[in-house]
């Protein structure tokens, strides 16, 4: 099932999803992250879906997107929220049917990922505000996983600083 993972910023969705997909029977396949907030919204297209040679200036090669690097495993959007209005159609293609075309491109490719998705808005405001697709805010919400921050879980202090040392223990 698809997961949606909710929480501020720097509460550990990616961590979350990561377990998610450590815990899962597509262990042994890819897990691909994607940040929307850190490309530029021209770009994230291709990186999503991929490009042929000559879909825009300087594509002078076939490129292939997150989807399918992540085929047979797990896809993280992170800050699904920043995805504008084509891209959003264009995921809900890829939730619906498991497919897509690259950019430029005219075959069909489909893929077999596991879909995870992270936000730190509510992006029940944004479908009330008319600014996230209804139709893909619930298909991504199938479960909801709500993050709370580390200032209301201060039980989690003492085994994040013992992990966090031994890490840095073996760094040196």
């Amino acid at each position: 099932a698809n997961v949606l993972l909710c929480g501020e910023s720097g509460t550990g969705k990616e961590l979350v999803a990561r377990f998610l997909h450590e815990a899962s029977p597509r262990r042994d396949g890819p897990f691909v992250t994607i940040t929307c907030a850190n490309i530029p919204g021209e770009l994230l297209e291709s990186e999503l879906f991929g490009h042929e040679k000559g879909a825009f200036t300087g594509a002078t090669e076939r490129r292939t997107g997150r989807f399918e690097q992540a085929d047979g495993g797990t896809v993280l959007i992170d800050g699904v929220s920043e995805l504008s209005p084509g891209l959003q159609g264009k995921l809900l293609r890829v939730v619906q049917e498991r497919s897509f075309e690259r950019l430029a491109g005219t075959r069909t490719v489909s893929v077999d990922v596991r879909l995870l998705a992270s936000t730190q808005v509510d992006l029940q405001q944004r479908v009330a505000a008319g600014a996230f697709r209804q139709d893909l805010y619930y298909r991504l919400n199938v479960i909801r996983l709500e993050i709370p921050p580390l200032r209301d879980r201060l039980e989690d202090l003492p085994v994040l600083a013992e992990h966090l040392l031994r890490e840095l223990a073996e760094q040196k």
